[in-house]
């Protein structure tokens, strides 16, 4: 597997990205999806990756810097061909690794519930992420939740240190 960053110009990103944001409304209620669309993801405060195997897009991930010392988790999906392969995983891993360097200190994510969810949920909390209240622009509803991980402020070899 090979993560690159990704300008969202290939067929084969634009179609994992509607495959997530057909998942993400198939899903939620209405009015309840704040998944990142194709502009969303160019804004300049976004970075998005994609994890290839070959000519093939495995799966995609995004972090929305916030500011200085905060970043959001966006736009995570993993094609269904792959799931189980450990694709999420290299995928959160690597935005995690961005955001220490970067120097974020707090790395947050708004998520859905319900069952299409919870393997993301599991991912996120195995990674340390833990719940919390609402963040940035974001309100409390019935349907979603968030995770925030505390990330050590020292950029080297950083560690999560979990509230």
């Amino acid at each position: 597997m090979d993560i690159r960053p990704d300008d969202l110009s290939s067929a084969a990103s634009q179609a994992l990205l509607r495959l997530h944001l057909e998942g993400m409304h198939a899903n939620s209620p209405p009015g309840h999806v704040f998944a990142l669309d194709y502009s969303g993801l160019k804004a300049p405060d976004v970075t998005v990756w994609t994890v290839w195997e070959g000519n093939e897009a495995c799966g995609i991930g995004a972090l929305r810097q916030i500011d200085a010392h905060s970043a959001e988790v966006k736009s995570m999906r993993t094609h269904p061909d792959h799931v189980g392969r450990g694709v999420g995983t290299a995928i959160l891993e690597h935005i995690i690794a961005e955001a220490r360097r970067r120097g974020v200190r707090r790395l947050s994510l708004e998520t859905g519930s319900g069952p299409a969810f919870e393997p993301a949920l599991a991912l996120y909390r195995k990674h340390g992420f833990v719940d919390g209240g609402p963040f940035d622009y974001y309100a409390q509803s019935e349907f979603n939740q968030f995770l925030h991980l505390e990330l050590d402020s020292v950029s080297t070899g950083a560690r999560v240190r979990l509230k």
